[in-house]
């Protein structure tokens, strides 16, 4: 039996998911992954986002993926100094944190959708913000990092490849992780 719980509450653990987010994107930072101009993947970094937007709402999902957002831009601060204009400035800003990691919040969008079973309506919602994610930091590539592009390769098929490579991993820990929690949380008969 699950009793509602207060705003509070729900402000507090919105916290706790938002903390433990960056402390894992943090730690995932120092593990030397083979991506020579940034990209990365972290080791279930989304994961407590996503939960949170399944368990209490989009909207309390896009609150605390908001701020993992303004978190990773923060840390990231260094990519603003590769590009130069307003227009690169608020691409970079959008494109590769704002919507890239604020998408995270809509997690949750699948609730209530497959009945009983939870577990896949958690990692459909992973699966799709990792494929807005990605979306977005494309579009980041073939407009603002388009130097980077080896030179005869298409710009499009670079970025595809470079932010897929590391995203499509990304993808895999989360829905792996989300799946993982989900059968945790159901067998200790606990609604998600």
């Amino acid at each position: 039996m699950s009793k509602k719980l207060t705003k509070n509450q729900i402000l507090a653990e919105s916290a706790m998911m938002v903390a433990l987010s960056i402390a894992v994107f943090i730690v995932s930072d120092f593990i030397p992954w083979p991506y020579a101009y940034g990209g990365g993947f972290s080791l279930f970094g989304q994961v407590p986002i996503i939960l949170l937007s399944y368990r209490h709402g989009i909207k309390n999902g896009l609150a605390a993926s908001s701020v993992l957002a303004i978190f990773e831009m923060m840390m990231g601060y260094k990519n603003f100094s590769y590009v130069s204009g307003i227009a690169a400035y608020l691409i970079v800003a959008f494109a590769d944190y704002i919507i890239a990691f604020g998408c995270l919040g809509l997690g949750g969008m699948f609730k209530g959708r497959f009945g009983s079973r939870q577990t896949a309506e958690l990692a459909l919602g992973g699966a799709v913000v990792c494929i807005i994610r990605f979306i977005c930091h494309f579009i980041s590539g073939i407009t603002i990092w388009t130097g980077y592009c080896p030179e005869g390769m298409a710009v499009a098929l670079y970025s595809f490849i470079y932010n897929g490579s590391y995203m499509a991993i990304e993808l895999i820990l989360t829905v792996v992780g989300l799946i993982a929690v989900g059968k945790i949380l159901k067998s200790m008969n606990d609604r998600i």
